[in-house]
């Protein structure tokens, strides 16, 4: 997106927690970098008070939902796998409001990784709670020793999809840590991008707003240009188109397909 913008959007983007820094949240300052070169105002969230949960989205034009540890499988309905790694259930409550609220008011959202599932699980989808740890079609999604910066393996990207307008490609190289994966799809979402072994590597909601999730982190290369940084330069644009039609927008699509609702 070239110029500046007239008044630049508020992106809210969730901060995570780690057991290691009992007392902090934690977020990468490559999410940051990221909205402030495609022009827009970069503002941490973290969780608070519960209470004030549903009017948070209301103070922002865009919102990321970053990376980090495992939802609470409760909230799609599972058992806990014996891998499941380290889980917040004050960061998932926090999330699945945000989310909702978001969704209800049509405001713009990326969702990175962990904030792809949360998107999917907000909306009725479910998680495979543990991919295999061994390579399958030569794609191996995490692997512990893998630097942040290296491209694990590529994604084939649906051609009519919006995530093929943001990155102009029809196939690219990702990064790769996670060791879950979307299953069911949430309802009125749409998977656009597969890794060769099959699994779901974004997914977007068809229509007027934006909303797309991808699972792997287009933040650790913002400063390399296209096609990472393209990601928070559209959801900038979208989030400036959002806040320049608010008192015409329509703020309650239906309820119905948002779960927990």
């Amino acid at each position: 997106m070239s110029g500046a913008l007239s008044r630049p959007p508020l992106i809210g983007i969730t901060a995570g927690n780690d057991p290691r820094f009992p007392g902090h949240y934690l977020l990468r300052w490559d999410y940051i970098y990221g909205v402030n070169e495609a022009g827009g105002i970069p503002v941490i969230l973290a969780p608070g008070k519960a209470s004030r949960f549903p009017t948070y989205s209301e103070n922002f034009a865009g919102l990321i939902f970053s990376g980090g540890y495992d939802l609470t499988p409760r909230i799609y309905g599972q058992e806990a796998h014996p891998s499941l790694s380290h889980t917040s259930w004050e960061r998932d409550e926090f999330e699945m409001t945000l989310m909702r609220s978001a969704l209800l008011r049509g405001v713009p959202i990326l969702g990175i990784c962990r904030g792809m599932q949360v998107l999917n699980v907000a909306l009725g989808g479910t998680l495979v709670q543990d991919l295999p740890n061994t390579p399958r079609n030569g794609v191996l999604h995490d692997d512990p020793k893998r630097p942040r910066d290296v491209l694990a393996h590529e994604v084939a990207i649906h051609s009519d999809s919006r995530l093929c307008q943001i990155t102009g490609r029809s196939r690219m190289a990702v990064n790769s840590f996670h060791h879950q994966a979307v299953d069911r799809i949430g309802e009125g979402l749409r998977k656009v991008a597969f890794a060769a072994d099959g699994v779901v590597e974004a997914l977007e909601m068809p229509g007027s707003s934006f909303a797309v999730g991808v699972q792997w982190h287009p933040e650790t290369f913002w400063d390399q240009g296209a096609p990472f940084l393209n990601f928070f330069q559209a959801l900038v644009h979208a989030a400036q188109e959002f806040q320049e039609n608010l008192p015409e927008r329509k703020r309650t699509p239906d309820r119905g397909r948002l779960a927990g609702t």
